[in-house]
């Protein structure tokens, strides 16, 4: 089985890579032909070098993704885009890559805590109406849930053994349609629902310090939620109805007469006293949210709450936060960050995103209106994120050189913004776009087909959605 989830991984990569290779060679043709016309200098031209090594290696994945890292941060030494050692690695200041792991702490210790037993729990006395009404129920938990637990991955985990087992109890087989529909309930609009608060994932913490960097804006918890949310939402219903009604006639109708009416059964397995330590997690967890929804970013740092939350929690009496848990942080994400935001700040101050934003926008016709402008920037964003497999990476690189559009297509900076936050963070039409959904496809409980079929309809109502949001919401 995991050499066919291998064999299945490496053929993406292959397209992925061959797919690459074509796109930069036009690129490279083009950006010779107009370099002189586009006033590149010498230096810019060394920047956009650079940034296509770095794509490539965050692409085609050739060598370990954190010495990738070290050599974007020393190449950007060798060729004299940065003045000294300190310029070279600015981007490890950024307060993004330090929330991104405070909140990946506070994942584990809400987990070995037990806060996902009481979720479980909560989710199984949903479903004591039976398996149709927790085709209801589990989307609408997980679009909220965010709130609760910041990481797409750790929910994603959380969940699976839970859909399995009701499953199992409902005896509906292993390629039920049942399992199934949980199955991209939890892979893909749980991706989706991550972006509802800046809270709610490692992407749009690093997006929301993105709009920060860039002086875009300077959005607080609610502000973020009341902007992103009702899109969102709005987009994964649309998706599920389409997801429900196209399993269904994939799948055999299965008849729900002779299941258990009832997860009793089940219920009375995980039922359990919560633990003093659970509730001091959790009273200490909801705390730590509510500063950040009461308070002004500018007086309380947004990174101080979880930074006090995760000292607590590695206090003696509590003992949730170990040097062993802090050794098993993805480190290798962390060079990837710091080396992507050092990058970004090199692209935007020696002007080689504004040059290359200038060259690009030879594509939008003289005298187009907002809304076609707006349209044929989304459509670029669109294609550009599709050759990148990790969001994070995604966003680092297009953000800086689409963001220089704002002023030439009279749409102000803060909707740009957020048409690129969600167009990048909710494309999913591979499995190898997001981890979720690549987790999801190693199920093996739908065929790569059905995986395509359904992520790029997603992705298609993501996009136009993201578009109708930056004319007319925000």
């Amino acid at each position: 089985m995991r050499i066919i989830r291998s064999v299945y991984y490496k053929s993406y990569k292959k397209i992925y890579w061959l797919s690459f290779v074509l796109v930069i060679c036009c690129l490279v043709l083009l950006l010779v032909k107009d370099a002189m016309a586009t006033h590149f200098t010498a230096e810019q031209l060394r920047t956009l070098f650079v940034l296509g090594i770095a794509v490539y290696l965050w692409v085609a994945d050739p060598i370990p993704t954190g010495a990738g890292s070290i050599l974007i941060i020393a190449l950007l030494m060798v060729f004299q885009l940065a003045d000294s050692m300190e310029e070279a690695v600015v981007g490890f200041l950024s307060p993004a890559i330090y929330f991104i792991f405070m909140l990946s702490i506070i994942s584990q210790v809400l987990i070995k805590a037990g806060v996902d037993g009481i979720v479980a729990q909560f989710l199984l006395k949903m479903s004591k109406g039976g398996p149709k009404f927790i085709i209801i129920g589990l989307p609408l938990f997980s679009l909220l849930l965010p709130v609760l637990l910041p990481s797409a991955v750790a929910r994603f985990k959380m969940l699976l053994p839970l859909i399995d087992r009701l499953n199992d109890y409902f005896a509906l087989g292993e390629q039920s349609p049942f399992r199934k529909y949980g199955i991209h309930v939890i892979g893909m609009i749980n991706q989706h629902a991550t972006m509802i608060v800046y809270t709610g994932g490692g992407f749009p913490i690093l997006a929301s310090q993105l709009l920060r960097d860039y002086q875009i804006a300077d959005l607080g918890w609610l502000d973020w939620f009341l902007l992103m949310a009702p899109p969102i939402w709005i987009g994964s219903i649309l998706t599920l109805l389409f997801v429900y009604n196209y399993i269904s006639r994939q799948s055999r109708k299965i008849s729900y007469s002779n299941v258990p009416s009832s997860t009793s059964s089940i219920l009375k397995e995980d039922q359990g006293e919560p633990s003093k330590q659970m509730w001091i997690v959790s009273i200490s967890f909801f705390v730590m949210v509510l500063t950040w929804v009461v308070t002004d970013p500018q007086q309380v740092p947004l990174l101080l709450p979880p930074m006090l939350l995760v000292v607590f929690y590695a206090i003696p009496k509590i003992d949730l936060v170990t040097n062993s848990d802090i050794r098993k942080l993805d480190w290798e994400n962390f060079l990837l960050l710091g080396a992507s935001f050092s990058l970004g700040s090199v692209l935007e101050t020696n002007g080689t995103a504004s040059q290359l934003a200038q060259l690009l926008m030879k594509v939008v016709p003289e005298g187009a209106g907002v809304v076609l402008s707006v349209s044929i920037i989304a459509i670029m964003v669109f294609i550009l994120r599709f050759f990148f497999i990790v969001p994070s990476s995604a966003i680092i690189v297009i953000f800086p050189v689409v963001m220089s559009y704002s002023h030439q297509v009279g749409l102000p900076p803060v909707p740009l913004a957020l048409l690129i936050i969600m167009i990048v963070g909710s494309m999913i039409i591979l499995p190898i776009h997001t981890t979720t959904t690549y987790l999801a496809s190693q199920t093996l409980a739908y065929s790569r087909k059905e995986q395509v079929i359904i992520g790029l309809f997603s992705s298609t109502v993501f996009f136009i959605i993201a578009i109708l949001a930056a004319l007319y919401f925000w």
